[in-house]
């Protein structure tokens, strides 16, 4: 018996790995995240499996159906929306399971952050415009931040931000980033990314509260950087006609 916890994606039921919907498929038990994982994901259990909702589980109460799961020797399939390595409680799943010698697997899925950047058809990292994304969130109800792990901190390094979790905070993220960015810098908001009703509001640090104007909450996530929606940016030297390597060798070597 296996617990197999399953990144389940940002929202679209087709964008699961083939691993995941057919461990999904070969588990008798499934428990998945009710008020983020998409419904038509559990077309994918076998004919009488035991589907439990935990979104109004505790801890507890869903490690014990986990427990129970394996005592009856049946594996569990237990999904996350979007992947599980960021802000996805597993961790503690995994400590508790550890603890009980319950045996698990790992399926990454696709990740909020890749959903938006797909939905605003660009590219996060640009040559010599920006190289580097920040996967980040403001201090919320389930977590606090770490003292260092600050906006203000992050603003300085210049880099793409993806705020997650924080649209309940959008005048403070404006403000926060406003010194380093500057009023005109990009911003895209992207709600319930690749959802059959998903939004995109383009803006820039100085509209983007008005852009929104609270219409937006919980699943939204914040895009900020000189990548977005950029033209004149230059070519990466990867496909460049005199850039030697491995497949491309420009010359006979020895």
């Amino acid at each position: 018996m296996t617990v197999h916890f399953i990144g389940a994606g940002p929202g679209a039921a087709d964008l699961i790995t083939l691993r995941g919907r057919d461990r999904i498929a070969q588990s008798p038990v499934c428990l998945y995240a009710g008020s983020l994982v998409p419904p038509a994901l559990l077309d994918h259990c076998p004919p009488g499996a035991r589907i439990v909702n935990t979104a109004p589980l505790a801890l507890d109460a869903i490690v014990a159906e986990m427990a129970q799961a394996h005592a009856a020797g049946q594996d569990v399939a237990r999904l996350h929306s979007g992947d599980l390595s960021i802000w996805s409680a597993m961790g503690e799943q995994v400590r508790a399971l550890r603890a009980l010698d319950i045996p698990f697997t790992i399926t990454p899925g696709v990740p909020a952050f890749a959903a938006a950047a797909a939905a605003l058809e660009a590219e996060l990292t640009l040559p010599e415009l920006g190289q580097s994304l920040v996967l980040m969130r403001t201090p919320g109800r389930a977590s606090a931040m770490p003292p260092r792990e600050n906006l203000a901190a992050f603003a300085r390094t210049g880099a793409t931000l993806a705020i997650h979790l924080s649209i309940h905070n959008l005048a403070s993220v404006v403000a926060d980033l406003l010194p380093d960015y500057g009023a005109d810098c990009p911003v895209a908001v992207v709600w319930r990314a690749s959802w059959p009703d998903q939004r995109v509001v383009r803006a820039t640090l100085e509209t983007v509260a008005a852009a929104v104007d609270g219409t937006m909450e919980r699943t939204a996530l914040i895009l900020v950087g000189r990548v977005l929606g950029a033209a004149d940016f230059a070519a990466s030297r990867l496909y460049a006609a005199d850039y030697e390597r491995r497949f491309r060798p420009q010359g006979a070597t020895a």
